[in-house]
């Protein structure tokens, strides 16, 4: 059997920055790996999950000039939890500004989760300038895929853990989860606030790994972490991402000629398999790995080695 790849040695970033993107937003970004190498940015999870030092090391220091940042209002960008002028197409333009201040003609993306949602907005608007993507536990943003896991779907799998995330939400108005979270996340009650941010957070941070893994979920508890993320995730799917109902499957015909690479858990309950199969049928040239003993997190052993083995593959390609 073959060795399953790891995570590269940790790494400090070589730069770092904040950029203003205008709208008063300023967006925290970090350069690691080699300068001027194979150019590659990464898109991370949420909306509202902000980058980690774990991310840089899924690239090959020795190889890659990878950009990391934290998108509008998450992470050390500011202003925190910020909502105004934080939409999809505010996070693709605002990767153009990143690629402009990098100095690159074109670069690898690599989003996960959320990240593969915002990934597939920006080829499919700006096809010219991503050499390649890696797209992992794959989301669109679609109705259906917001109904299984906010209000029917993965309840049925996580119960007892259901539960809690329905406790700040009164009976009467659990009918639409993801509005009664937005009244209380936007509200003037902080402590209210906090309360179904940490709860919103949790049910995630719980449901993302096969097995059971305290240690995550624990994170996602933070109060900071927790009220960025739950604010700007819930603004985001209470507007459908500011796309239309299907549009980046519908539209996946437009990565035709950018080499890719889809890789899924089987057991992912953020996310569910279905539309990575969907968008495997849609952009059939892409490479499409089913991990079967995994869940969502890209941390799971299966997925980690096939995101390291496509980072490493990619390395091979000519630089943006």
């Amino acid at each position: 059997m073959t060795d399953l790849r790891t995570f590269y040695p940790p790494i400090e970033p070589y730069e770092t920055g904040m950029l203003d993107v205008g709208d008063g937003h300023h967006v925290y970004y970090e350069r690691s790996g080699t300068p001027g190498a194979k150019p590659a940015v990464f898109l991370h999870g949420g909306p509202g999950g902000g980058i980690s030092p774990t991310h840089r090391r899924l690239f090959d220091p020795s190889l890659y000039d990878v950009l990391l940042f934290d998108q509008r209002g998450c992470g050390r960008s500011t202003p925190h939890a910020g909502l105004d002028a934080n939409t999809t197409w505010h996070l693709v333009a605002d990767i153009e500004r990143l690629r402009d201040h990098a100095g690159v003609d074109k670069w690898l993306v690599f989003g996960g989760s959320w990240g593969s949602a915002l990934a597939l907005a920006y080829a499919q608007t700006h096809g010219e300038r991503a050499s390649e993507l890696v797209l992992r536990g794959i989301f669109t943003v679609r109705e259906s895929e917001l109904h299984w896991y906010y209000q029917f779907g993965a309840s049925e799998v996580h119960p007892e853990k259901w539960d809690e995330f329905l406790a700040p939400i009164p009976v009467e108005e659990r009918g639409d989860l993801r509005a009664a979270y937005r009244r209380r996340l936007v509200g003037d009650d902080e402590r209210q606030r906090l309360e179904a941010a940490q709860a919103w957070a949790l049910w995630e941070g719980r449901t993302l790994t096969i097995l059971p893994d305290a240690t995550m979920a624990a994170g996602f508890g933070d109060p900071h972490f927790a009220l960025a993320f739950a604010r700007i995730e819930n603004h985001y799917f209470v507007h459908h991402g500011w796309l239309e109902d299907n549009q980046l499957l519908r539209d996946a015909h437009r990565l035709r000629g950018i080499p890719g690479t889809i890789v899924q858990g089987r057991y992912d309950m953020a996310c569910p398999t279905r539309t990575a199969y969907e968008l495997h049928k849609a952009w059939p040239e892409a490479r499409f790995h089913l991990i079967e003993d995994a869940g969502h997190a890209f941390s799971e052993p299966g997925i980690l080695d096939r995101l390291i083995r496509a980072t490493d593959d990619y390395a091979r390609s000519p630089a943006g």
